[in-house]
């Protein structure tokens, strides 16, 4: 019986990029949701204008509607904030192809955000002159990752 020598599979190279990308979007994801839990109005005064600010927060209504409105922002904030978290552990990850696939689905993930927008922000008249600019911002973070990948092809192929 003739054996085999065992030749290991090709291993990829994982990409330094994809830590810095991570790494970027990981403080991106913590500092706003630092933000939103523990500084919303001034968060909102940056983002949509003081008008605009007093209204999100419920400025003028009934103090249950309020509490209601302070907890749902709070529950975003924590939500960015562990996704900051998640993309700080995810940045470690060596595998090449899980790399690739997590890039692919942090695309798809910003380009339904901006989806989102366009159906539903623009239906609402307090958020409908902010909605394109943070469209924009979305695509911009969708187009991080597709340079991701496009450096990440070139790399494996030259």
């Amino acid at each position: 019986m003739v054996s085999k020598s065992f030749i290991p599979p090709k291993e990829e190279s994982s990409s330094s990029g994809f830590f810095v990308l991570c790494i970027l979007h990981s403080m991106i994801a913590i500092v706003c949701g630092y933000f939103i839990m523990f500084c919303p109005y001034e968060i909102s005064v940056v983002g949509h204008g003081t008008e605009t600010a007093r209204k999100l927060l419920g400025f003028g209504l009934l103090p249950h509607d309020q509490l209601v409105l302070q907890v749902s922002d709070s529950f975003a904030g924590l939500l960015l904030f562990v996704i900051g978290f998640l993309l700080f552990m995810v940045a470690f990850v060596k595998d090449a192809d899980f790399q690739n696939y997590f890039a692919k689905g942090c695309i798809l993930l910003h380009f339904a955000m901006a989806l989102w927008r366009v159906y539903f922000e623009t239906r609402l008249e307090d958020l409908a002159n902010v909605w394109l600019r943070q469209m924009i911002g979305d695509f911009v973070l969708a187009f991080s990752w597709v340079f991701f990948l496009v450096y990440s092809w070139t790399e494996k192929y030259d």
